[in-house]
């Protein structure tokens, strides 16, 4: 081989292990928020912005990484999704941080400019439609579990959804883009019948076995929300008394993020 082609072998392999080192960025920034070391998941995630000043996943991962903080402050998880935390249910509850509040809403504004800039380029631009299948997943949270404002809410996880399905048309593969899909249809299954008849005229899909189908893609096949999937896959086997299933993900969820108090707890419950 030559002295030249092997320096271009050389400058291939240096700018693949780059290319590499930049996308495991990402992952190690939703693998340090689910172990709840937020310090280090917003520096990792302005790592990622520096480096790539022009893509909504940087600041939307960053408004994860917010939204997991006051998920984990104010108990939300045991409160609202397993529905039996007796110290949620009976202190006083803390109220949302304003100003973490601030930072949440200005990186979810930040990822919708880019994302808007993105898709006026490219109307099937898969990495901006991701972008905001997750933005909108986000606001719909905050808006419903942290504001309380559920009706709110509603129309946003809608909107989230149809982004994800026009995203899931283009590319089947964006497995954390089923979670849209799974969290509306299972979590609004739940409520009574009148309710479902009213949220499905609003354009609202409750279909349970929908719903728990596309959670277990997520679970099984995602890549950033794949940890979350699986917890919310863990809250539908205990509400199904599948507690053998319940175990195994939650067991695997407390080994994967050990310093995450809420997987061991819950855990410790199952009978």
């Amino acid at each position: 081989m030559s002295t030249a082609a092997s320096a271009m072998r050389l400058f291939s392999l240096c700018c693949f292990a780059v290319a590499a080192q930049e996308n495991t960025l990402l992952d190690q920034g939703y693998r340090q928020m689910y172990d709840l070391d937020f310090p280090e998941a917003h520096k990792t995630f302005a790592q990622w912005m520096k480096l790539h000043p022009e893509d909504p996943l940087g600041p939307v991962s960053d408004a994860a990484a917010y939204l997991f903080t006051e998920f984990d402050r104010l108990h939300i998880l045991q409160g609202e999704f397993f529905l039996h935390d007796e110290n949620f249910r009976t202190k006083e509850r803390l109220k949302p941080d304003p100003v973490l509040a601030a930072a949440f809403q200005k990186q979810l504004a930040r990822c919708e400019q880019l994302a808007a800039q993105a898709l006026a380029k490219n109307p099937r631009d898969t990495n901006a439609l991701f972008a905001e299948v997750l933005r909108l997943g986000l606001k719909s949270d905050y808006d419903g579990l942290i504001d309380k404002r559920y009706i709110y809410s509603l129309s946003t996880t809608k909107l989230g959804r149809n982004t994800a399905e026009k995203l899931l048309a283009i590319d089947a593969t964006f497995y954390d883009a089923w979670i849209a899909i799974g969290v509306e249809n299972y979590l609004l299954s739940l409520k009574p019948m009148p309710v479902r008849w009213i949220l499905q005229l609003g354009g609202n899909k409750t279909d349970h076995n929908i719903g728990v189908e596309k959670l277990k893609l997520t679970a099984e096949k995602g890549r950033y929300l794949r940890p979350f999937a699986r917890l919310l896959m863990a809250v539908v086997s205990l509400r199904e008394s599948d507690f053998p299933r319940a175990k195994q993900l939650l067991k695997g969820l407390r080994d994967e993020f050990p310093h995450n108090p809420l997987y061991a707890s819950e855990l410790a419950r199952i009978p």
